[in-house]
């Protein structure tokens, strides 16, 4: 059961720390007032009792504490760089949240910083738990959000929604500081940690939170992409890892464990943006051709969307089929070259092998493999999927031999030991 601080502090903090930053113009001083005011619930509430309004009660008690600081330091605060903020009358706006994201996630900031920003700005994740979900040192991430609030301050970003015709592509940079996010949790580089769920989970809350913004962001075709492909995959994660902590792969998953309603809600996105009517696959019924089409759909007329799209369309083939051998590959492949036309990308030229290998055209898969190496001169995956589909091929002493070279590359542990249980199963002819 999640505590009531806990639960306020999930809900409301990045509302309540937009008003803050809106008010005070300044970024650092509201979020210091409201982890103040988060501390001091946390002493007081049990005790006391939760109050009527918890959210009211720590936008007073940080308002407060920034007159505290105010009144104590106003030398040092007249010196303080202030946030260009539109002057907020009558109380709160409706956008103030929205105006807090496309703050943190700034095209002047790296989509990293973007990301870590956001996560701590907009979610109120610990710097703590944000170095450990980033795989760094927490006084490197400590030093990273410093220079990322500083850059935000010392730019002028403007705390406010910009025109209509800015906001868009505004939305799609917080699209892909969210995908970013959520990848991270899905593709650990080095470490024990097959994924980190509570990476990609945070990011979907984040998606979910820009959306109820409004009209603007709830009507964006890439995050409502970016939402769909994040749920189809999410979906997965109870069957992804074994209880030895080793990957399970899609193939050998149990579908029971996936996750129905997240898989539910992302094929209705999707269908609602590709005009698609989607239904989950019977046992034993091999798909004709997919998902049906009627008339409809929603005009994808940005890149960053159209990719979003493709990936979740590719993730619904795979959702809704009640196993593996119900997966539509042609479909697949297909999506794949259209993702590899639209991105030019060598890690989707590397998954559309795959899809095309099961399909059943081996050397066509074979083929498409050859010049990435140039492109992906240090991934495992390479060599991996060149592995398998060379051992499938029958070349069993050039399979071993691209094995050894994806485990010498490979940083990530349980990957690792799977790639050895696979060489290990080539047996030389």
């Amino acid at each position: 059961m999640i505590e009531p601080i806990e639960a306020v502090w999930r809900d409301e903090w990045g509302r309540l720390l937009a008003l803050l930053v809106a008010q005070t113009r300044r970024l650092d001083l509201a979020e210091d007032a409201l982890a103040d005011a988060f501390e001091r619930a946390a002493q007081s509430w049990p005790e006391a009792g939760v109050p009527d309004n918890p959210p009211a009660w720590l936008l007073t008690a940080a308002r407060r504490r920034v007159l505290d600081r105010l009144r104590a330091e106003a030398v040092a605060a007249r010196k303080q760089p202030l946030l260009a903020a539109e002057q907020v009358q009558g109380g709160e706006r409706a956008d103030d949240l929205l105006r807090l994201v496309l703050l943190a996630a700034h095209p002047s900031l790296s989509e990293e910083a973007g990301a870590a920003l956001t996560l701590r700005l907009v979610l109120g994740i610990s710097t703590a738990d944000i170095a450990r979900l980033f795989l760094v040192p927490e006084p490197t991430m400590a030093a990273r959000l410093t220079r990322a609030r500083k850059k935000v301050v010392a730019a002028g970003v403007p705390l406010a929604v910009p025109s209509d015709e800015v906001l868009p592509q505004r939305l799609e940079t917080v699209a892909r500081v969210a995908y970013l996010a959520f990848t991270a949790g899905y593709a650990p580089g080095s470490g024990a940690d097959v994924v980190r769920a509570d990476l990609a989970g945070e990011a979907i809350r984040l998606v979910r939170l820009v959306r109820a913004t409004g009209p603007a962001a709830g009507g964006n075709v890439a995050l409502t992409a970016l939402l769909a492909l994040m749920l189809l995959q999410h979906a997965r994660r109870g069957a992804r890892v074994d209880a030895g902590g080793g990957i399970v792969l899609l193939a050998q998953q149990d579908r029971e464990a996936w996750n129905r309603d997240e898989i539910e809600e992302g094929l209705a996105l999707v269908g609602e943006l590709a005009g698609f009517r989607y239904a989950l696959v019977p046992r034993a019924t091999r798909p004709a051709s997919g998902a049906t089409r009627p008339a409809g759909g929603v005009a994808v007329n940005s890149a960053l969307a159209a990719e979003y799209l493709l990936q979740a369309l590719i993730a619904a083939e795979h959702a809704r089929a009640a196993d593996a051998t119900e997966t539509d590959w042609v479909a697949i492949a297909d999506y794949y070259r259209q993702l590899e036309d639209l991105t030019g990308s060598p890690v989707v030229r590397l998954n559309r092998a795959v899809a095309v290998a099961e399909a059943g055209d081996l050397a066509n898969a074979l083929g498409l493999l050859d010049g990435l190496e140039d492109a992906l001169p240090h991934s495992h995956r390479l060599p991996a999927v060149r592995a398998e589909l060379l051992s499938r091929a029958g070349r069993h002493t050039e399979a071993r031999a691209e094995y050894d070279v994806a485990i010498a590359r490979c940083q990530n542990e349980p990957e690792r030991a799977q790639l050895h249980a696979r060489r290990a199963a080539v047996h030389l002819t």
